[in-house]
């Protein structure tokens, strides 16, 4: 009997020490978390600035009744960055009231965690607890993922994403990492894992109105688009502002930005000579000088029509996602825009990256991306996470976006040739480059 307990303790600590593993994928040292539990291991203890509140809401217990709506209320007044809930999904007896309750307790920066075991697990959790290695808990409900889709979206929260972890509970050195880093995130494997931790936001009461613009403009070898990108550039908040960012132009593109800011002073235009290298490094300069709530890359080729910006800024405004991303394989092409082992490489790209970040990608490689100022400053404070060797820039937002749980959605766009000039794409060897982000995001997001 001693052995059991000795041995159930090694297999709770080892169980809880992935959930740990796995949350801290998302949940940074920075960031406040409210943990919500009946009983049990509380995870939030060793999480750093974390609190734990047990609602006892529709269990059978002898507490008050309006114990839950005290909690609920506490909650409100911590407006945590994470609520955790941790198994209490298991033992509501009203699971779509406590929803609603926790929508009305919580702020738009707020991510809920949905911790819960697959109804395949349920004798073994059974036999755990006559072991002693969970606590014995009057569990009521065993619901899959479209009943966890289904009350979040009827109490205003969206699904932002879902992970399937832990195939193997117990420890066993060796094959134990291997089954779980290795095996557990595979498409088939994920079918038989014990736990599934989805990740949800709610949705803006109302829609924002009056957000001005930022849009930076990456010009590198760019000089006969310049006056082309100010004059097609629709009006969208109520103060929009451009950004040049030039980066060591062959051709004349710093003198043509310059002429343009004289010859249309009365717009707000900032031109930025780049002092590093490389398209990341232009879009970040821009950032850091953008003062607007919305944050627009347009790329200075205007193989994407200016014209379509719009559409993102309306999508963000209404709350539609939190990052957005272009896609450039909905609409057919015009001539050979892009290439065909170019858009072999996309599709690629799109299909693996779907697979890491559990969000649709279709096109990860279009230039257009739109965000809050407010989550792409989240985005630097945590950027060292993935390295900085992304020279595009493109992928140091979608991964950073990606931790952060935001809603990321595609905006479908028509993709034109060049008019000017050539691209500054380097096939084989930013495809080089490419290959090893996906390999240090899959280490950093899926395989952990």
């Amino acid at each position: 009997m001693q052995n059991t307990f000795k041995n159930s303790k090694v297999i709770k600590k080892y169980f809880y020490g992935l959930l740990l593993r796995y949350l801290s994928v998302y949940i940074r040292s920075e960031n406040s978390v409210v943990e919500i539990s009946q009983e049990g291991f509380p995870i939030s203890t060793y999480l750093k600035h974390s609190k734990q509140l047990f609602l006892n809401q529709g269990c059978a217990t002898v507490l008050p009744p309006d114990v839950s709506l005290r909690s609920f209320e506490q909650l409100a007044q911590e407006d945590p960055d994470y609520v955790i809930l941790n198994g209490s999904i298991h033992y509501e007896r009203n699971i779509q009231s406590f929803f609603y309750s926790l929508y009305d307790s919580c702020s738009h920066k707020t991510r809920i965690i949905v911790l819960y075991y697959s109804s395949a697990w349920r004798p073994l959790t059974h036999f755990a607890s006559i072991l002693g290695i969970r606590s014995r808990t009057p569990e009521q409900n065993w619901v899959d993922h479209k009943d966890i889709v289904n009350f979040l979206t009827l109490a205003d929260f969206e699904p932002v994403l879902l992970e399937s972890k832990i195939l193997f509970p117990f420890y066993i050195p060796l094959l134990s990492n291997f089954i779980n880093r290795y095996l557990a995130p595979l498409p088939f494997f994920r079918l038989f894992c014990m736990v599934n931790i989805m990740v949800a936001r709610p949705l803006l009461k109302s829609k924002s109105k009056g957000l001005s613009v930022s849009i930076i403009v990456p010009a590198r070898n760019e000089s006969g688009n310049i006056e082309n990108i100010i004059k097609r550039i629709p009006k969208m908040g109520p103060e929009d502002e451009i950004i040049f960012v030039e980066g060591h132009s062959k051709d004349d593109t710093w003198n043509e930005i310059e002429r343009i800011c004289k010859k249309y002073n009365s717009l707000p235009i900032t031109c930025l000579k780049q002092t590093g290298s490389g398209k990341a490094d232009a879009v970040r300069k821009g950032f850091a000088c953008a003062s607007k709530d919305i944050l627009m890359i347009l790329d200075a080729d205007l193989s994407v029509p200016p014209e379509v910006l719009p559409a993102f800024y309306r999508a963000l405004c209404e709350d539609k996602a939190e990052f957005l991303n272009g896609s450039r394989l909905v609409y057919s092409h015009e001539g050979k825009a892009m290439r065909f082992l170019n858009m072999v490489g996309n599709k690629i790209f799109a299909v693996a990256f779907s697979f890491l970040l559990g969000q649709k990608f279709k096109d990860t490689l279009c230039g257009t991306k739109v965000l809050s100022r407010e989550n792409y400053e989240k985005i630097v404070l945590n950027r060292k996470y993935f390295g900085e060797f992304d020279p595009f820039g493109d992928f140091d937002l979608i991964f950073g976006a990606s931790r952060l749980c935001l809603k990321i959605k595609e905006v479908p766009v028509r993709y034109y040739e060049r008019a000017y000039g050539q691209t500054n794409i380097k096939r084989w060897r930013h495809g080089a480059i490419l290959m090893r982000m996906l390999v240090y995001a899959a280490k950093k997001l899926k395989f952990i």
